[in-house]
């Protein structure tokens, strides 16, 4: 092999840190252990497309060196088998999305950060934002929520705006199917940068959340940006990346401002 060869596979095991990927007993899958503190966000293991063997695997590979796993889109009868394996841990079950959250009780959480707002057109896009909301609180994001808001009935939406001014919110994630616009009509609101999260709601032409991802990439309302359908779990990780450097922000000045103090 070259040496640029050389100098990129040692820059890219570097990258990584110490012990920074983990080949779990089964060898089939490699943990990536160091990406929250390569880049801030915990890895996430999708479970309904894994065996339950790899799922519990990875799992185990988490626990075992962060003391945390969360896994997205789980069976019901992966979730037996992780209570089942890990009674030692706090287990906490979001049944909406499928999320679960394990701890041992020597897991350390990340300190507080930023401040997230969270808003769903339907009661049927609660499933994916509540992908969101999860990712956000374990990167230390305090979230508020507020369901059901979308422009069927657009006067939903004013006291769930005013709380998140009020409460100065870094960030909103706007969940929504059908026609997606509830995130256009947020945008033109609001000083913050808002996600578009079209969620797979809907039918015929456009159905699926097609027509709600493409109403949201064709927006006018300038500081909306977009996830895929669904990703509910990107969105959150983005909003919680966004809203802990503005949390840093806060706090250095702050900082500064009373160190500047006579």
């Amino acid at each position: 092999m070259s040496d640029g060869l050389d100098r990129l596979l040692a820059s890219l095991g570097g990258a990584g840190g110490a012990g920074g990927h983990h080949t779990v007993p089964n060898g089939s899958v490699r943990a990536d252990i160091g990406r929250e503190g390569r880049k801030g966000v915990p890895e996430v293991i999708l479970a309904d497309r894994k065996r339950p063997e790899d799922a519990l695997a990875a799992a185990r590979a988490f626990l075992d060196t962060r003391g945390r796993a969360i896994l997205s889109r789980v069976p019901e009868s992966l979730v037996e088998r992780l209570r089942a394996e890990h009674a030692d841990c706090q287990i906490e079950t979001f049944e909406r999305s499928g999320i679960v959250v394990l701890k041992r009780s020597s897991f350390v959480p990340p300190p507080p950060g930023g401040r997230v707002g969270v808003l769903t057109a339907g009661t049927s896009d609660i499933a994916v934002a509540e992908e969101a909301q999860v990712v956000a609180s374990e990167m230390g994001c305090e979230v508020l929520a507020f369901y059901d808001v979308g422009v069927a009935g657009i006067h939903r939406l004013a006291e769930p705006l005013a709380t998140l001014r009020e409460r100065s919110v870094d960030v909103i994630i706007v969940a929504a199917g059908m026609d997606g616009a509830l995130p256009s009509v947020v945008s033109g609101l609001v000083d913050v940068p808002v996600i578009g999260l079209p969620t797979p709601i809907g039918y015929g032409l456009g159905g699926e959340g097609v027509a709600a991802l493409m109403t949201m990439l064709q927006t006018c309302a300038p500081g909306l940006t977009v996830v895929n359908i669904g990703n509910g779990v990107g969105a959150g990780a983005t909003a919680a990346l966004i809203a802990n450097r503005v949390a840093t922000a806060r706090a250095r000045a702050s900082s500064e401002s009373t160190e500047a103090r006579p």
